[in-house]
């Protein structure tokens, strides 16, 4: 280990016992009544899930460059402990510091450009001891979504989603499907278009009746059409699909934007999302202000939320 990185190690370390009180306090506390001995056998495990873009490591950010937060990123990720986690604009040599940083996770993800290892990544991050993958994949946020690389619509960059099926070992090997994405940040026609791509699929999970969850930054907020769409669908469709945050947080606030602009900025809305089917609930779901002394582990807040399969 060279002196930089033993710096982040100790960095870590320090940074570990100090911060993320409050987030952890209410994690911690859930966890802990979801898991006391006292609760039935036949209630579920909750599984804890993350979402969070841990902006790309090309960016020129300057003080907020990659090298100078990877610890800190790592090490909130560590705090909340979730089971599964979706991260978005991971480049190749960022996902592998997550693999190194995060070696009891399964890894699955590819680049977006050519579904290899060029371009960002929607990689999904799951507990090899808690779940095991029957099946897996991605598509591309396009009228051809088979095609690595594709793009449609009024995208300005190739966009795509990760997905895995997954057997819940501490829920009596319950089918699971996860999903990973990453909207447009600028063609308004195509984040509609892949709402409906991804709900579309949604539906036949659904329809096969294995519960989901949607992870993502969304680069949309609730008051538009494609949030409308995906929670309650389109043209009569009424299957519902749930926002985590707003089942736990049911009355709007100025202040729940997920963006830190690096400052710790809070006013505003949420573009990172939690999303699930109605085979879940929600015990808890909160944004994650963690923070070392003003630096922040990304320009995104991480979003989490502690989720239980009903019986």
């Amino acid at each position: 280990m060279n002196s930089t990185q033993s710096l982040k190690s100790l960095l870590g370390r320090a940074f570990a016992a100090t911060a993320f009180v409050a987030i952890a306090l209410v994690a911690t506390l859930e966890v802990s009544l979801a898991q006391d001995a006292t609760t039935p056998a036949e209630v579920a495990e909750p599984i804890k899930i993350m979402s969070f873009n841990i902006r790309n490591g090309k960016a020129k950010d300057g003080e907020n460059h990659w090298e100078k937060r990877d610890y800190l990123l790592a090490e909130t990720i560590r705090m909340f402990d979730p089971d599964l986690l979706g991260t978005q604009e991971v480049y190749d040599f960022q996902g592998k510091y997550l693999q190194e940083s995060l070696p009891e996770y399964g890894f699955h993800g590819v680049g977006r450009n050519d579904g290899k290892t060029e371009g960002e990544y929607v990689p999904i991050m799951y507990k090899k001891d808690r779940f095991q993958v029957s099946d897996s994949g991605h598509f591309w946020l396009s009228e051809t979504p088979n095609v690595p690389g594709s793009k449609s619509w009024d995208t300005s960059l190739t966009r795509m989603a990760s997905w895995v099926q997954l057997s819940d070992l501490k829920n009596d090997g319950a089918k699971i499907m996860f999903v990973n994405t990453h909207f447009d940040h600028q063609g308004q026609i195509a984040r509609l278009e892949s709402m409906r791509l991804i709900r579309k699929r949604a539906e036949k999970f659904m329809a096969k009746g294995i519960p989901f969850i949607i992870v993502g930054d969304f680069n949309t907020t609730e008051d538009r059409q494609p949030y409308a769409e995906m929670t309650s669908g389109n043209k009569g469709n009424t299957v519902p699909i749930f926002d985590s945050f707003r089942q736990a947080n049911p009355e709007r606030s100025p202040n729940e934007s997920s963006s830190t602009r690096w400052v710790g900025n809070r006013e505003g809305t949420r573009i990172d999302w939690i999303l699930h089917s109605q085979e879940f609930k929600t015990l808890q779901s909160v944004i994650n202000y963690t923070h070392d002394a003003g630096r922040y582990p990304s320009d995104h807040y991480p979003v989490q939320a502690i989720l239980r399969l009903k019986n």
